[in-house]
């Protein structure tokens, strides 16, 4: 992770200070808490890998910011891109970095991930997603267990996912 993904999974700017990153990840705690959506469960996981870089790093935006734009509507998209896919069957959703990976039988649900803004990435054979303004700087050839040990990987646990149920 770096200080742009961290800062836009945390919906904040690049002059944030550590006031601002502690405010900012208490609202993110309540906003993707695994009760209140379905998605939950890997946000928390993402948000408290973000809050944990900048607090590692004790960063300061005033003293020091980055000079790349950063998005703060990253953590809205990556909610929206997991929840459209957190409850398809046969499908292991992987968190990379600032990227989602789907491995598994995706081919029957080949046109739900497509319309829900994933890509395929052919060498790998996987589907990914990332923000438009996330693009990559290398272009090497690697493979997803060199992307898992140099960006780190939480996979979603299949028994902890939120499987809603009605009322008798």
């Amino acid at each position: 992770m770096n200080i742009k993904d961290a800062l836009s999974i945390l919906g904040l700017g690049a002059v944030a200070d550590q006031e601002a990153i502690k405010t900012a990840y208490r609202k993110a705690c309540i906003k993707y808490h695994p009760d209140r959506n379905p998605a939950g469960l890997e946000m928390m996981k993402a948000v408290n890998v973000a809050y944990q870089f900048l607090h590692d790093i004790d960063y300061n935006g005033a003293e020091r910011p980055i000079n790349e734009e950063v998005n703060s509507d990253f953590g809205e998209e990556l909610n929206a891109a997991i929840n459209a896919v957190v409850g398809l069957v046969g499908i292991t959703i992987e968190v990379c970095g600032a990227w989602v990976w789907l491995t598994g039988n995706t081919k029957l649900h080949k046109a739900t991930i497509k319309a829900s803004g994933y890509w395929w990435a052919k060498k790998k054979a996987a589907w990914y997603f990332r923000p438009p303004d996330h693009k990559s700087r290398n272009k090497g050839d690697w493979d997803l267990d060199k992307i898992r040990d140099t960006y780190g990987s939480m996979a979603v646990n299949q028994s902890s996912r939120y499987q809603p149920t009605l009322a008798p």
